[in-house]
């Protein structure tokens, strides 16, 4: 199979959506019910069964700058982990609106790269945007998971 440009949009507005939801469940149900939704979405869209997955999450540093297992990945975007104490949700701070911008692209067969920007809206209306990129290898079944994520606040000189 081959991945096509409307897959990798297809992709990267999951994963949106996916964040978005992530932060209703928190702001509805609790913590409890975030940690379900978020696992859920690391094993939808995240290729941890493929091998360790890249993860350089946008708030993160030290010896914890890079997440390559699923429970460093869940921390990072639910916190509430003694283990990584550092990490205070990010998925959880009442997001409403996920848009993502394409600086560019590269697909290659069942290998693509996404870069751009990530704007985030809040419960208050604040945006945060981030500078992102994702690697994507599909699945034999033809999904499109993560396998490098890597995210970054813009550079201001």
């Amino acid at each position: 199979m081959t991945i096509s440009d409307t897959d990798l949009a297809n992709a990267t507005t999951a994963w949106g959506e996916g964040i978005i939801s992530l932060s209703q469940a928190y702001e509805a149900h609790g913590i409890t019910q975030a940690k379900e939704v978020a696992g859920a979405l690391l094993e939808r869209l995240y290729g941890f069964e493929l091998g360790p997955v890249l993860f350089k999450p946008t708030l993160s540093g030290g010896v914890q700058t890079f997440r390559t297992d699923k429970d460093g990945a869940l921390s990072y975007f639910v916190g509430h982990n003694p283990a990584y104490p550092a990490d205070t949700g990010f998925g959880i701070k009442y997001w409403r609106e996920v848009h993502a911008e394409t600086a560019a692209q590269f697909i290659d067969g069942d290998v693509a790269m996404w870069m751009g920007w990530v704007s985030f809206i809040n419960k208050e209306n604040e945006l945060v945007k981030v500078d992102k990129s994702f690697g994507y290898k599909q699945t034999p079944e033809g999904a499109l998971k993560i396998v490098l994520h890597h995210s970054s606040l813009p550079f201001e000189g």
